[in-house]
């Protein structure tokens, strides 16, 4: 195997700036997720995740990360085509 010397990384001004800026919005964000999230457990969805309900706590958890459950069809004809023998 053939060895050489380390590479030498420079680190320059534009780089600092977008590291800088980079990280001003992240922190930003970062606040904004924090006020979002101050004034929802104002509203009372804290009390309701604490509940012993788990339907409401099933419901409050989709409802956080955005999914909504379809319906299962219970017809043998919705799950296999309409074939006939």
């Amino acid at each position: 195997m053939l060895r050489r010397k380390p590479t030498r990384l420079e680190l320059k001004l534009d780089d600092i700036e977008e590291f800088e800026s980079i990280r001003k919005d992240l922190e930003t964000r970062k606040k904004q997720k924090e006020d979002v999230d101050v004034v929802g457990s104002s509203d009372g969805e804290g009390a309701v995740g604490l509940s012993s309900d788990p339907k409401s706590r099933e419901q409050m958890i989709n409802d956080r990360i955005g999914y909504k459950p379809q319906p299962k069809p219970n017809s043998r004809s919705s799950q296999f085509g309409s074939f006939e023998f």
